[in-house]
């Protein structure tokens, strides 16, 4: 059966992603203090101004506004041309301690709130992930490092990616679409755009096998996209969770990850579902995988685990199952130390997905767990 799947990346510039990115700067600077400190930031950006409220529980002090500002010259928000810049913007903080009664549940190594979480893994790509949202991530990775090696001087920090394959029986054959917005200055002509992106972003990356001479192609449809980032748009930390996660091809539990230290279920457990998956597939048990995993709030053990393996596992799935729970630490303490995630590690996560990377800090991709498996169930 014959079927169209899209999924879309953005860049490091788009307002959404400065959000995630501040969130996660600020956990990063308190996990590099105090590993023990409690954070749920959440951030806003629009026109000249950035929001930070939350809840934070932390022994050490950050220096919000310097950070922030920092964080947005990196970003490329260097000149006041572009109506956003780290020098002229605003940074208001709105910040208060974690609920008492959230932390008498989560001191005893409870979850930090009820949830569902889901975790996927497949061999559709060598990262075990979905093609369509690996290549829409290496598209805007890609166009990132012309604007900051300088090879397109014209390009800004804003940038989105689409791609759509096509698939025969769950199986990828051909790319069907790709659309590129590549935020830019004013002086560059269009078509000079156009055939920059197409030669060095989609002839650079996208396997030619897989494209045709009825692949579509849009770069900048509406002609022009001067005017990006959070002057045109407001960002808001965690509305891109599809970008993060699968691009739409595995279901999400509906909580984000950014500015949420680890004792969130919704950020490790949604680790420790992709970790467990990613091993499931790795091991041969199952060519596709989904995991899930559910907590009630300050309740170590989750209520729940759930494996679907689409009809492609050759071992039983309650079998599966079981050896997850044997195999695997499933309580927020037991994630945490598994995965070592009271680290500085979480600004990196904030763009490109935080599956099928294979970079250090990124323990839930690795496969060391898939011999275990193995030895258990077959």
């Amino acid at each position: 059966m014959k079927k169209f799947f899209t999924s879309e990346s953005v860049t490091e510039g788009h307002p959404d992603k400065i959000c995630d990115q501040v969130s996660d700067a600020i956990l990063d600077a308190i996990y590099e203090r105090d590993p023990q400190g409690r954070v749920a930031c959440e951030t806003l950006v629009t026109r000249g101004v950035i929001y930070i409220a939350g809840e934070i529980t932390t022994n050490c002090y950050v220096e919000i506004p310097r950070l922030v500002r920092n964080l947005v010259r990196e970003i490329g928000y260097d000149d006041p041309n572009m109506g956003f810049d780290y020098g002229s913007c605003g940074v208001i903080t709105a910040i208060q301690e974690q609920s008492p009664d959230i932390a008498r549940g989560v001191d005893i190594g409870g979850a930090g709130d009820q949830g569902l979480m889901f975790g996927y893994a497949c061999k559709q790509t060598p990262e075990l992930m979905p093609l369509p949202i690996v290549l829409a991530h290496k598209l805007v990775r890609r166009l990132s490092e012309l604007r900051r090696n300088k090879m397109l001087d014209y390009l800004r920090p804003d940038g989105k990616s689409q791609v759509t394959v096509e698939y025969e029986n769950r199986t990828p054959k051909r790319i069907s679409a790709i659309i590129i917005g590549a935020h830019h200055k004013p002086q560059v002509d269009t078509e000079r755009l156009r055939e920059d992106i197409k030669r060095l972003v989609i002839d650079y990356v996208l396997p030619k096998e897989m494209l045709d001479k009825d692949t579509q192609i849009f770069i900048n449809a509406t002609g022009r996209f001067e005017v990006g980032g959070p002057v045109a748009d407001t960002g808001v930390t965690g509305r891109k969770i599809m970008v993060d996660t699968y691009g739409g091809w595995a279901r999400h539990g509906g909580g984000c990850f950014s500015g949420k230290d680890p004792t969130k279920v919704d950020r490790s457990a949604s680790y420790m579902a992709r970790y467990i998956a990613k091993n499931i597939v790795k091991a041969g048990l199952a060519s596709e995988c989904e995991v899930q995993l559910a907590y009630c709030i300050g309740v170590a053990e989750p209520v729940a685990v759930m494996v679907d393996t689409f009809g492609t596992n050759n071992v039983d799935e309650r079998k599966i199952e079981k050896a997850i729970r044997d195999i695997f630490p499933l309580t927020p303490k037991g994630i945490i130390e598994e995965l070592k995630l009271l680290r500085p590690i979480y600004r990196k996560t904030a763009c490109y997905g935080h599956f099928g990377r294979e970079e250090e800090g990124f323990a839930w991709e690795e496969t060391d767990k898939a011999e275990e498996l193995k030895r258990l169930l077959k």
